[in-house]
């Protein structure tokens, strides 16, 4: 089952427990969430990049993307794979007093959304993932049940206990010294990703890049759709959007100004993408995040 919040100031939470996906049915892009997502990977095949690294998607891994945090997934179908997972997103400011009873696990729900992550994702969860499994799968029996003033509370619970068995994960690698050991070895991807982070606000030539990467255009344009799925023009351009709802959200910059911040001159250039890639103006997406 799935429920989502559309507004966080209502009810602050998205959850589904084992969403599958089959034959290409989820899009592939570079996206980000205004509130912490938790996905939990039952099955699936393929690749992930987070803070400009690969990871293999694999059954069993536990991922955090902390607010604004720009990830995409590239997932393969070949061979009848599917794409199995439960996720919940949700803005955490909304549920930080249920914690507060507890100092050490509210230490930690903290540190997921505010702290330096040195990794976003956790392999070989063991007998915690049958408890992680179990976790979702009992907010998800509880919903068709719920009335919209027990909701709230059950997801503040679900919470409560989600957090701690991810703690117990967590502090579990933090003594193995949190591994690696899914980071993929193509380098070169991941040094396009870092050129990528230190210029998206100016004007994307290719023949620049390449030159500074010691590769040739061809080599960088190929091994980076290869590597996502998409271009590196289209990569660029959610890089921009993804920067601008953060600055619509958390400054009062004119939108104009926004617009050269993130590489774009023209104005109105930029409300057109914007309105395309989010489905809403600048001025209409800032005046909604207002109101919640």
């Amino acid at each position: 089952m799935s429920f989502v919040a559309g507004n966080y100031s209502e009810v602050p939470l998205h959850f589904a427990y084992k969403r599958k996906s089959v034959n290409y049915e989820h899009k592939e892009t570079f996206h980000s969430h205004l509130g912490v997502e938790i996905l939990l990977i039952h099955q699936g095949k393929g690749t992930m990049i987070v803070n400009n690294n690969r990871y293999d998607i694999k059954p069993g891994m536990l991922c955090i993307f902390q607010p604004y945090q720009l990830h995409h997934l590239k997932l393969e179908y070949d061979e009848g794979q599917c794409f199995e997972r439960s996720l919940v997103t949700f803005e955490p400011t909304m549920f930080e007093s249920y914690f507060e009873k507890w100092p050490t696990l509210h230490t930690f729900y903290r540190f997921l959304y505010l702290g330096e992550l040195s990794v976003p994702c956790l392999y070989d969860t063991g007998d915690e993932l049958h408890i992680l499994d179990a976790v979702y799968k009992s907010l998800d029996n509880q919903l068709p049940a719920l009335s919209e003033a027990e909701r709230y509370e059950e997801f503040s619970l679900f919470l409560v206990m989600l957090y701690r068995s991810i703690q117990r994960v967590w502090d579990h690698r933090t003594e193995a010294g949190l591994p690696k050991p899914a980071l993929r070895q193509n380098h070169q991807v991941e040094h396009i990703l870092t050129w990528i982070e230190a210029n998206y606000t100016l004007p994307f030539r290719l023949d620049d890049m390449a030159k500074s990467l010691h590769l040739s255009p061809y080599h960088v344009s190929h091994l980076f759709k290869e590597a996502t799925g998409i271009s590196i023009s289209e990569y660029i351009m959610a890089r921009r959007v993804h920067q601008s709802v953060l600055l619509l959200t958390t400054t009062k910059k004119p939108i104009s100004l926004i617009a050269e911040e993130i590489g774009l001159a023209n104005s109105s250039y930029f409300c057109k993408l914007f309105k395309q890639r989010m489905g809403t103006t600048p001025h209409q997406y800032r005046k909604k995040w207002a109101r919640t």
